[in-house]
C-alpha cells in the first residue's frame, strides 16, 4: 500500500496584498523586557536622568568650577546668587576726623520738641569700605542718633539698627560695619543728650563694592598694585550662587558636599544590602530551625536604637563634639540596616526554592552552588535592585538629618546636611545658603524614590509584555 504523494502542481501560492498586517514578538530577555517596560515610564526615566545629572555635578563638577570650597572671601560674606561682578580700586583706608561745629555751646534748656536735621547727605564716595555720613545741626539738640536698616522704615520705632551715637558738636558719623553693595535706609535722630525727640531725617544709599589694591593683588585679582590704578574698576570672583556666611563659593561647597552625602548614600547601602542578601538567602535556603534563629537575630537588630549607637560608636571612635563623624556615621548604618533587606530576600529565596525547574534542576543533578548562582540569585535580582533604590535616598536622608543635629559631618568639611545646619540659622536673612542644600536633598531623595518606583513595576514578572 503506498501512501498518496500530492503534486506541487495542485497548490498555488497564496498571494499576500501589500501592507498586510504581520504579528511578530521579538524575543526579549527578562532584563530587556523591563527596560522596553521603564522607558514607557516618564518619571522614571526622568529620575534616572536627574541621577545621571547629579553623578556629572558631582565627579566632573570640580573639575569645570576649580574653586577652593574652603577659600574665604571676607569682602562678600553671603552674597546672594547674581551675575558677575566688578570693584571699584580704593586706597587703604585713612581714619578721618569728622565734621564738628565751631565755637559749640551746648543749650541752656531742652525744648520740648525740634526740628528733624537738615541737609543730610554723605562725605565722599560711599563704598563697602566706609560711608560717612553728615548732617547740619539742629537748634537745641545735644546729640544724634544714627540707625540703618535694610528696608524703609514704617515709623519712628522701625528704623532699624542702632550703629552709634554722637555728642555735642559732632555732626558726623562714619559706617563701617559688615558694609555689602545693597540699599540701605539711613537714619539721624536729634536728642537732648539723653532722651531722643521722635523726629528723623532719612537718606537711602547704595554702598559701590570696593576693592583696595593690596586686597586685589592677594585675592589674585591683579598681578602686580601698579596694574590698577585707584578709582578704575576691576573683575571680582564669580559667585554663580552667592557665598555663605564666611564668604565660601556656595556653588563649590554643594559640589564638594555632594561628594560626602552621595558617598555616605550609596555606599552605605551597598554594603549593608550586600549584607542582607547573604543573611537572607543563607536563612531562606537552608529553611528550617537554621532559618528561625537567624530571623530572630534579624528581629533582634531591627529593634536596636539607630541614634544611641550612632553616640556609642562615636565615643568608641574617639570622635568629641564639633567633629565629624563619616566612619562612626557609615558602621552603624551598615551594621543596623541590613535586615529589612534579608527579610525581603528570605521571603524571595522561599519562595524560588519551591518552583518546578529548582527541583527539576536538583534532579539532573544541581549542585546547590550551581541552584544559587543561575537560578536563585538571578531571579531574586529585581528586588535586589529596587531594595538599593530605596536604600539610597533613605541613607542621604539619614547623614542629613543626622548632620543638621551635629552628628554626622561637621564645619569645615560640607556636605548638604551640615550646609543645611549653617542655613538655618540665617534662613531669614539670606535663604539662599538654606535653599540650595536643601534643594538638592530633596531632588535627589525624590529622584531615587520615582526610580525605585519605575523599577518596582518594570521587574514585575507579572507585567512582562505579551504582545
Amino acid at each position: 500500500m503506498s501512501l498518496f504523494q500530492p503534486e506541487t502542481s495542485m497548490f498555488e501560492p497564496l498571494e499576500t496584498q501589500d501592507g498586510a498586517e504581520v504579528i511578530t514578538r521579538p524575543s526579549l530577555s527578562y532584563w530587556q523586557d523591563a527596560w522596553v517596560r521603564l522607558k514607557k515610564n516618564t518619571r522614571a526615566i526622568i529620575s534616572l536622568n536627574i541621577i545621571i545629572l547629579l553623578a556629572i555635578f558631582t565627579l566632573l563638577g570640580p573639575f569645570f568650577w576649580d574653586v577652593d570650597p574652603a577659600l574665604q572671601d571676607l569682602n562678600q560674606v553671603s552674597q546672594p546668587p547674581s551675575m558677575p561682578k566688578t570693584a571699584l580700586v580704593v586706597g587703604s583706608y585713612q581714619s578721618w576726623d569728622g565734621v564738628t561745629i565751631e565755637n559749640y555751646e551746648p543749650p541752656e534748656d531742652y525744648a520740648d520738641s525740634v526740628p528733624a536735621p537738615t541737609n543730610f547727605r554723605t562725605e565722599g564716595k560711599p563704598t563697602t569700605q566706609v560711608v560717612r555720613l553728615v548732617w547740619d545741626p539742629v537748634p537745641e539738640a545735644d546729640g544724634y542718633n544714627v540707625y540703618r536698616n535694610v528696608r524703609e522704615p514704617q515709623g519712628f520705632a522701625d528704623l532699624g539698627l542702632p550703629l552709634g551715637a554722637t555728642y555735642g558738636d559732632e555732626l558726623s558719623y562714619e559706617d563701617r560695619l559688615s558694609l555689602e553693595s545693597r540699599d540701605y535706609y539711613y537714619s539721624v535722630v536729634p536728642t537732648d543728650g539723653i532722651d531722643e525727640y521722635e523726629i528723623f531725617a532719612r537718606l537711602v544709599i547704595t554702598p559701590q563694592l570696593a576693592i583696595t589694591q593690596e586686597d586685589a593683588l592677594e585675592r589674585g585679582l591683579i598681578n602686580r598694585i601698579d596694574d590698577v590704578a585707584i578709582g578704575e574698576l576691576v573683575e571680582i570672583e564669580f559667585h554663580p550662587l552667592g557665598t555663605d556666611y564666611l564668604g565660601r563659593d556656595m556653588l563649590a561647597r554643594l559640589m564638594e558636599g555632594a561628594r560626602v552625602s552621595l558617598f555616605i548614600g550609596i555606599v552605605a547601602p551597598l554594603l549593608y544590602v550586600i549584607v542582607g542578601i547573604i543573611y537572607g538567602g543563607f536563612a531562606g535556603y537552608i529553611g528550617g530551625r537554621f532559618d528561625v534563629v537567624l530571623m530572630r537575630f534579624a528581629d533582634f537588630v531591627v529593634a536596636l536604637p539607630f541614634l544611641l549607637f550612632m553616640i556609642l560608636f562615636k565615643i568608641a571612635f574617639g570622635i568629641g563634639p564639633g567633629e565629624s563623624g563619616i566612619m562612626p556615621m557609615l558602621i552603624a548604618l551598615v551594621l543596623l540596616m541590613w535586615p529589612a533587606t534579608a527579610r525581603l530576600v528570605r521571603g524571595q529565596v522561599l519562595q524560588i526554592r519551591e518552583e518546578g525547574y529548582i527541583e527539576a534542576a536538583r534532579l539532573l543533578g544541581g549542585k546547590n552552588h550551581y541552584l544559587i548562582m543561575r537560578h536563585i540569585i538571578p531571579n531574586t535580582m529585581g528586588v535586589i535592585l529596587v531594595t538599593l533604590t530605596f536604600a539610597v535616598p533613605a541613607a542621604i536622608f539619614t547623614e542629613a538629618f543626622l548632620s543638621f543635629i551635629g552628628m554626622g559631618v561637621a564645619p569645615p568639611t560640607p556636605s548638604w546636611g551640615s550646609m543645611c545646619n549653617e542655613g538655618v540659622k540665617t534662613m531669614l536673612s539670606h535663604p539662599h545658603e538654606l535653599f540650595f542644600p536643601a534643594l538638592l536633598i530633596s531632588i535627589t531623595v525624590l529622584a531615587f524614590n520615582l526610580l525605585g518606583d519605575g523599577l518596582t513595576e518594570a521587574l514585575d514578572s507579572k507585567m512582562r509584555s505579551r504582545d
